[in-house]
């Protein structure tokens, strides 16, 4: 009898040890699914998966103005990634801009803004990423910025200068979706890192929150709310709406970087938190309901005008673009207006030019092409400056040098020259002080 007990009581235990154990398998498997949700929201992949190679190893070059910034293998690797990271580590690098060797990190990587992070969602992403994403032994090519850049220990002095530490802080005062959305465009999704202006050096002008910003070549507009509840009319079912797809019943499409974000990040959150950033991002009483648009088949204009009489952007708008756009830009059979298209009434004609010098997707079925090869830098100019006069009504205009600038990857930054002249002023500051010390001593004998 004793035996049966003792081998009841056994298979009991072992049940129970069974039970714990599926239980925290199951546990981790939601962890590992809620920080391979917060990776995607956070567009970890947009810069540490190149093309063509393994998740998250790194690799991809990230043009800045003060040169090309790889980014590095996150993978579990111990050789080549963060497989030797603690957890501790891990946050430092995702917060704070520290490696686990202890060296910084250049903000190209957001840790500005992730710094708005939870413990408990850099937990769930360092069990992603540990035990979520497969390890890839290759070492990524390494930054090498110029001198005075490629001294690390000199971001030490930045993060003191323009770190918030700060995580973020719920209002008491709003929703629980407007806090949700908060977390997400202040943290997460660090929105600020394109659409905030920054200084000489290279910090967001907090003061300018979401104002809008050069990205060297494309603009990031201003989206703040009285932007947004400007001439282009935003409601936050249009906000949603654009999220998730990169259009809006206003007929804003997206383009470039923010076109990237949407197909890698946005576009794969869920509803609520994108209708969460909305609510965020347009707070009060918005009216929520969205214009139809109903798309059919548009017929094609025509015009008898004289070429001998037509400027030089509308002859070259209307040989390579009105067969898509139509002649006056309502769009063509589902494809995209120009007409009342929320660019055309930007402070800047860049986003314009970038489009007709890059295309919009030109790899997909549907995208636009690039004209960058077909057409020259006055021509573009023409073209961008006609559709922004003509078919948006702007005074805005850009020039030929203006867009050869674009095509050549945006303005230098002057602070190269102002780290470099300041750096030569401290040591000529400290000759100085030496001289003036070895003078006095000698005259103290």
């Amino acid at each position: 009898m004793a035996k049966q007990w003792k081998a009841l009581l056994s298979a009991g235990v072992l049940a129970l040890l069974c039970s714990q154990a599926q239980a925290q398998a199951e546990d981790q498997n939601a962890l590992i699914k809620r920080g391979e949700y917060l990776a995607i929201a956070g567009d970890c992949g947009a810069c540490h998966t190149e093309e063509g190679k393994a998740p998250f190893s790194g690799g991809h070059a990230i043009s800045s103005p003060l040169g090309t910034i790889f980014s590095t293998n996150i993978t579990p690797s111990k050789s080549a990634g963060i497989g030797n990271y603690s957890e501790a580590q891990f946050a430092a690098a995702l917060r704070e801009g520290v490696r686990g060797d202890g060296s910084q990190l250049y903000p190209a990587m957001p840790y500005t803004a992730y710094a708005k992070l939870s413990d408990e969602d850099v937990a769930a992403l360092y069990t992603y990423f540990m035990r979520g994403v497969q390890p890839v032994d290759v070492q990524p090519q390494k930054t090498a910025l110029p001198f005075p850049f490629n001294l690390r220990f000199s971001m030490a002095a930045w993060n003191w200068l323009f770190l918030d530490k700060q995580p973020f802080q719920p209002d008491a005062a709003q929703s629980a979706e407007w806090n949700r959305g908060a977390y997400l465009v202040q943290g997460l999704t660090h929105c600020s890192t394109c659409h905030t202006p920054r200084n000489f050096l290279m910090a967001e002008q907090t003061a300018k929150n979401l104002q809008g910003a050069s990205l060297g070549t494309w603009f990031a507009p201003d989206i703040t709310v009285t932007a947004l509840q400007g001439k282009s009319h935003w409601t936050r079912q249009m906000l949603a709406d654009y999220l998730a797809t990169g259009h809006a019943s206003n007929g804003a499409t997206a383009g470039g970087p923010m076109l990237e974000a949407i197909d890698k990040s946005f576009s794969r959150l869920t509803p609520e938190d994108r209708h969460a950033m909305a609510v965020y991002l347009l707070p009060g009483d918005q009216a929520d309901q969205a214009a139809v648009v109903k798309i059919g088949l548009t017929p094609v204009q025509g015009d008898d005008t004289p070429q001998a009489s037509i400027s030089s952007g509308e002859a070259l708008y209307r040989n390579n673009c009105a067969a898509c756009h139509n002649l006056a830009g309502e769009g063509l059979n589902g494809l995209p207006a120009l007409k009342n298209h929320p660019v055309l009434d930007k402070p800047t004609a860049d986003n314009v030019a970038m489009a007709v010098l890059q295309g919009v997707w030109p790899e997909k079925d549907q995208g636009m092409i690039a004209f960058a090869g077909s057409l020259n830098d006055a021509q573009i100019a023409d073209i961008t400056n006609y559709v922004m006069r003509d078919i948006g009504h702007s005074k805005v205009q850009i020039t030929t040098d203006r867009v050869k600038t674009l095509r050549a990857g945006g303005e230098a930054s002057p602070l190269m020259l102002v780290s470099r002249v300041g750096m030569a002023l401290a040591g000529v500051a400290v000759i100085l002080v030496l001289l003036w010390w070895w003078r006095r001593k000698r005259i103290s004998r």
